[in-house]
């Protein structure tokens, strides 16, 4: 199943989804933390790193 499901994506998507994810909350800690603007900053990087993904994907 999830070698089916690697196949499907691929294993490249995933990585990405996964430093994604992983980007949300690194972002959330310090947003709780008290260091708002670098919350927000590091926030930013999510859409950036979906968005580039998107264009890789429709380049073709």
């Amino acid at each position: 199943m999830l070698k089916n499901f690697i196949e499907r994506v691929g294993l490249m998507n995933i990585v990405l989804l996964l430093v994604v994810i992983s980007i949300i909350i690194v972002s959330e800690v310090l947003f709780l933390s008290g260091k708002k603007l670098d919350a927000i900053f590091i926030a930013f990087w999510a859409p950036t790193i979906l968005g580039f993904m998107n264009y890789l994907k429709y380049k073709k």
